[in-house]
């Protein structure tokens, strides 16, 4: 049986960092941000860890 291919599109999205967790870039950060405070545009500059209930779809898009 040939290997699992990982999906292309997860594998530029997230990152698995060292104790097995996946980073993710946070949303709301791509277009219309005139009406967005600089606060606000700072901290979604940040990465954030993808949610304990998608974290498995996630390692098997990974795989």
């Amino acid at each position: 049986m040939p290997k699992m291919k990982s999906n292309s599109g997860a594998r530029k999205t997230f990152r698995k960092t060292a104790s097995g967790k996946f980073k993710r870039k946070n949303a709301f950060k791509s277009h219309i941000l005139t009406s967005k405070s600089t606060k606000r545009k700072r901290k979604l500059r940040r990465a954030t860890l993808v949610s304990k209930s998608e974290e498995k779809r996630v390692m098997i898009m990974m795989q």
